[in-house]
């Protein structure tokens, strides 16, 4: 069993130029779209973490040739088609930890005319299917065990699919993507009505000519998609991930004196809630060099320390632009002067962990005031002079790479001895975490 990382001195004052790791959620969507187009398709700066591998080792089970170049970082994906997987009886495709492998691979399974069983690891075991389960089961696929709604799972496929019309109110970015992919294999028109989320699949699909119309109506995306259209081989450069960016936007802003550029960073407005929110509590952070790069804009982040940070009533019309980069808005907030709410956050107990609960803990045993409030929202009395000198223990947390990876931020900044388990989680989505903070920023951590 890896042993726990230690962290017991802050991390020194900084001005640095860094590139994170490439996007999970574009990383994911390539490859699952390469392996339905016609040809090879080629990604440079694909995200090498769990997830991402989970994801091509499903497809390689599925009959796709892939090959993965890690000397000159491009992945190369041979796809034959809509509906082309070639696979052998009695398959079980293991998602391990990644819920997007599993939403949305699961879509791309709807016609296939054998079983298929569905298996993750402990944690993705416990979420809830039932958001993609109904939907599929509407195009007319199958699942096994009746009436469950965890893995694991069985699908089965139909030759005669049928569009739906969905609605979607929740602003899960990964139950649109997963019936928008199911409507790629369907014949006829697929209608989705939904609350808004991140985007990354609708531009794809405009940028690969897959016939897709988006029209907004008051607070929702009015989605239409026309199945079985054939599209050509792709080739896609990998923004780097505005989530994993996050963690080192606020390590600047809370350590004195410091400066950092984050370098050709996916700024999709979908996905820079995080941003806006660090903005309206007094931070100053700069997008420059925005490009527009087959339909997600690219930027360099620009960042310094803030000498003081305000509290904030985060607006819920941030929420879905901001949901996986909430816990390390708390530790910001943690270091605010005033109260901070945030409100509308059931989200955050659906992913790997229950992530609301999660920070509302850390918070506390930092001795930060918090409180668990109606509609599953938090209260945060902010202390601008914070400082930690105790000893702390971060384990149990279901290997979320986002609780480690906040608690590792807090005990840079912050102070105190802390003592973190599983700190191989973070390889879920950012491998090379704990290099950069070592050897580009300077950070001492006894990994």
């Amino acid at each position: 069993m890896p042993k726990p990382i230690i962290i017991n001195r802050t991390i020194k004052k900084y001005n640095k130029k860094i590139k994170v790791d490439g996007d999970k959620s574009l990383s994911i969507r390539f490859a699952l779209l390469a392996s339905q187009a016609i040809g090879k398709s080629k990604a440079y700066n694909l995200l090498k973490s769990e997830d991402v591998v989970s994801t091509i080792n499903c497809l390689k089970k599925l009959g796709v040739k892939i090959k993965w170049d890690k000397k000159n970082n491009f992945c190369l994906i041979n796809g034959n088609g809509l509906n082309s997987y070639v696979y052998k009886d009695n398959l079980t495709l293991n998602g391990n930890n990644s819920g997007t492998c599993v939403r949305l691979l699961t879509s791309l399974l709807i016609n296939s005319s054998k079983k298929i069983k569905i298996v993750g690891d402990k944690s993705l075991s416990k979420r809830d299917m039932k958001r993609i389960i109904d939907p599929l089961t509407e195009f007319g696929a199958t699942f096994y065990p009746k009436n469950k709604n965890t893995l694991p799972l069985y699908i089965k496929g139909s030759n005669y699919l049928t569009p739906i019309n969905y609605l979607e109110l929740k602003g899960s970015s990964q139950c649109k993507s997963s019936v928008m992919l199911a409507a790629l294999l369907t014949p006829g028109e697929t209608k989705l009505m939904c609350k808004p989320s991140r985007n990354h699949t609708e531009l794809l699909f405009k940028y690969l000519k897959i016939p897709i119309k988006i029209k907004k109506i008051k607070n929702f995306e009015i989605i239409k998609i026309k199945g079985r259209q054939n599209f050509n081989a792709f080739n896609y450069n990998v923004p780097s991930d505005i989530s994993s960016s996050a963690f080192f936007i606020v390590l600047t802003l809370l350590s004195k004196g410091s400066k950092l550029i984050l370098e050709k960073v996916g700024v999709n407005k979908s996905r820079t809630g995080v941003i806006e929110i660090l903005n309206k509590m007094g931070a100053k952070i700069n997008l420059k060099n925005k490009k527009n790069y087959k339909g997600e804009i690219v930027a360099d982040i620009h960042v310094r320390s803030a000498k003081s940070l305000k509290s904030i009533n985060c607006p819920t019309k941030l929420n879905t632009s901001a949901i996986d980069e909430f816990l390390i808005i708390f530790l910001a907030a943690a270091k605010a002067k005033g109260v901070s709410y945030f409100k509308n956050l059931e989200e955050l107990n659906k992913k790997e962990s229950r992530r609301l609960d999660w920070g509302s803990k850390i918070l506390s045993m930092m001795g930060v005031k918090n409180k668990l409030i109606k509609n599953h929202g938090i209260k945060i009395w902010g202390q601008p002079n914070l400082k930690l000198k105790k000893k702390y223990e971060i384990k149990n947390y279901l290997k979320d790479h986002r609780v480690m990876a906040m608690s590792t931020i807090a005990a840079l900044t912050l102070g105190g001895e802390w003592k973190i388990h599983e700190p191989e989680s973070i390889k879920t989505s950012f491998p090379s975490f704990f290099k950069i903070l070592k050897k580009d920023l300077g950070s001492k951590i006894n990994l």
